[in-house]
């Protein structure tokens, strides 16, 4: 009996597994077939249309990537569906981004004028820092 019990708790999970799997694997936000798909000097004129500067135009997740500028200037990332062109997803990139073009250089900068250490005799200008255990 404990080997049927096992065995039925081992399919039972593996099916489970299948069924989260295919779940995670069907995340793509536009269905369209590629038959359907407006070409993609389609996708360049409706954006210029909008004042965009596009950078690139890809596609993602069974939709077009456009990455580029809006018309104020900002960096934007915009998900297009192939088939009616509408907006399905559009982000603006802003400086506190991680993965920015500057790789971190601005980040954690010291701050500029004179900063004096606490006068609790830890730091002693010119001295390494030290500490006692006792």
């Amino acid at each position: 009996m404990k080997k049927y019990l096992i065995a039925a708790t081992f399919v039972t999970g593996l099916a489970g597994l299948g069924t989260m799997g295919m779940a995670l694997a069907d995340d793509d936000d536009c269905r369209v077939p590629m038959a359907d798909w407006q070409p993609r000097d389609a996708v360049q004129n409706m954006a210029e249309a909008q004042g965009w500067t596009v950078r690139r135009i890809k596609t993602d997740d069974g939709c077009y990537e456009i990455k580029g500028r809006d018309a104020q200037g900002r960096e934007i990332e915009v998900k297009i569906d192939p088939g009616t062109l509408a907006i399905v997803e559009m982000e603006y990139d802003d400086d506190d981004d991680d993965d920015d073009d500057r790789g971190g250089r601005d980040r954690n900068q010291t701050p500029t004028g004179t900063g004096q250490p606490p006068a609790n005799g830890l730091f002693v200008p010119g001295s390494k820092p030290g500490a006692v255990v006792q």
